[in-house]
């Protein structure tokens, strides 16, 4: 145990490994990711760390972790939708091949905006860009924005945030995800300060929800050493916590506790009333345009 709680596994002893040990670690991670998924690549490290499978070195993450799940993936022993990568993307207008395709699809995905109708609105933020895919499953079946800084936001990203917030008229509640370390702590601090600069008459109610210290004991997460060399290290105590450390299972939950809790479940039934009412309007559009053929 550390000063601040936290469990830190035992130094493992280094040798070269064998077929066997090599079988041992693809087994634990397909276990990890068959148990809960989708995960990222760091997030199955640390897993794995925790369970004391491997070291918690860059070695291990790279060369072991890394160079394995490639491997499987390629091989078919586990499926490309457990691992998550929100860190490269396709920028494109969406398009159709015709006005019925477009009718045909929008049909099946068309969503009413939920948070029109309630009394408060609720955004996640996020600190890393990869973990988005593991939030976004929990986000996007509640139309909450999943709003992701990638290390401190930049001065345009808190004015666009700050000026949509201040024009909701309403309580917004913001929930934040990031890094226990002294850089991690100081983009949340810098992020709400520069949310209430531009929004300096909204009601927000911004809240840092991981990781906690109370979590790092809880789910006894790997640390490691705080980085003297941090301009902000002066008045951080203890050891540095990834927020990937976090199983994505627990992050999720911690996730879906915030956005619930808000939800006013009556507003909600009717909107669903009214969405599957318009949903109807647009399959009798469409049953036109096929009969006029």
């Amino acid at each position: 145990m550390t000063r601040s709680g936290s469990y830190v596994p035992s130094p493992i002893k280094r040798s070269r490994r064998t077929h066997g040990d090599m079988d041992a670690i693809r087994a634990a991670i397909h276990a990890v990711l068959a148990a809960d998924n989708p995960m990222t690549v760091r997030q199955v490290f640390y897993q794995l760390v925790g369970r004391r499978t491997i070291e918690k070195t860059e070695a291990e993450y790279k060369q072991t972790i890394g160079r394995l799940l490639t491997e499987m993936r390629r091989a078919g022993e586990i499926p490309f939708g457990w691992i998550s990568d929100n860190t490269r993307w396709m920028r494109k207008p969406r398009t159709y091949n015709s006005l019925q395709q477009m009718l045909e699809i929008t049909k099946n995905t068309y969503r009413r905006a939920l948070w029109n109708d309630q009394a408060v609105y609720v955004e996640l933020w996020l600190e890393k860009d990869a973990l988005a895919g593991v939030l976004l499953e929990e986000t996007a079946p509640w139309d909450v924005p999943l709003m992701v800084t990638r290390g401190y936001p930049s001065l345009s990203y808190l004015y666009s945030a700050g000026t949509a917030m201040a024009a909701q008229g309403r309580p917004v509640y913001v929930y934040y995800f990031g890094d226990h370390d002294p850089s991690g702590r100081d983009i949340t601090r810098s992020t709400e300060a520069g949310l209430r600069e531009f929004a300096p008459d909204a009601e927000i109610n911004f809240e840092r929800v991981a990781v906690t210290e109370s979590q790092i004991v809880r789910y006894r997460l790997p640390t490691r050493p705080t980085k003297l060399n941090d301009s902000r290290s002066k008045h951080f105590r203890g050891e540095s916590v990834e927020v990937d450390a976090i199983p994505s299972g627990s992050l999720r939950a911690i996730a879906r506790k915030c956005i619930e809790q808000h939800i006013d479940r009556a507003q909600l039934d009717r909107t669903k009333l009214v969405e599957e009412q318009e949903r109807e309007t647009l399959r009798r559009i469409l049953k036109r345009i096929e009969a006029a053929k």
